[in-house]
């Protein structure tokens, strides 16, 4: 297994997202899934210019590279094409798993045995969902999130937080686009034009950042943006139930 996580001056959130995978790495190293299975770590520094690299540098064994795109498509794609060259595995590059999550982002201590499952029973591609930190977003905004986002088996959506496939697949699919955003739904796109077995799972959602403003330009942030936006304007619309009928 590869895990690739790309981060711009994420100090703040890299300690929370490094210990949550080392917490994943050893739920499955105990687990019959986890038989035999190495899992590499890498975190890829785009344009960082505060204490990231150093945080990653407490986490034994998880490499780091430095990178200067400012593009999140481009900083996956390099870090997942890095990792695959230096697994050690070169017998079994093609069958790697390759996972994707975020900086910001904390997977549950499942989230290494539930894609190892999933990839074991024949998906090509694993798609799973989101929770956004409930501490960062108001009653209604949670409201509205859990109104109009299914965590169910089969769900629509893609994220790059908890996401998932093979090496081979990442190769016929030509890898993440060179782009500032949107690049995993683009690649879940490309791969179920090639006939891809897409499983779009509920389970291990990964807790990710709500914050507004974030590092890749259309990304999650501003999709929370807008949709606060939304959740403000609905509730200005509403009639007050406290105004004395006419």
């Amino acid at each position: 297994m590869v895990i690739v996580i790309p981060a711009r001056d994420e100090e703040r959130r890299l300690p929370r997202c490094l210990s949550a995978i080392e917490a994943s790495r050893q739920r499955l190293a105990a687990h019959p899934q986890g038989r035999g299975v190495t899992v590499d770590v890498c975190v890829v520094l785009d344009r960082c210019t505060d204490r990231s690299e150093d945080v990653v540098a407490r986490f034994p064994g998880v490499r780091r590279y430095r990178v200067t795109f400012g593009r999140v498509g481009a900083a996956r794609d390099f870090g997942i094409r890095s990792a695959l060259v230096t697994s050690q595995r070169s017998a079994q590059l093609g069958s790697t798993w390759v996972l994707c999550t975020d900086a910001d982002s904390a997977v549950p201590p499942d989230w290494l045995t539930t894609h190892a499952e999933l990839a074991g029973a024949g998906a090509d591609m694993v798609l799973g969902t989101v929770i956004p930190d409930p501490n960062e977003l108001s009653l209604a905004m949670l409201v509205r999130w859990a109104r109009e986002h299914s965590n169910a088996d089969g769900h629509g959506h893609v994220y790059g937080a908890n996401f998932g496939l093979t090496a081979d697949m990442y190769g016929i699919v030509g890898g993440f686009d060179n782009v500032p955003a949107h690049e995993d739904a683009l690649l879940a796109a490309a791969a179920r034009g090639r006939g891809a077995n897409v499983v779009a799972t509920s389970r291990s959602p990964v807790l990710t950042s709500a914050r507004r403003t974030g590092r890749a330009p259309g990304g999650f942030a501003h999709y929370l943006h807008t949709l606060e936006h939304r959740s403000v304007r609905a509730e200005h619309s509403q009639p007050d139930s406290t105004a004395s009928a006419v």
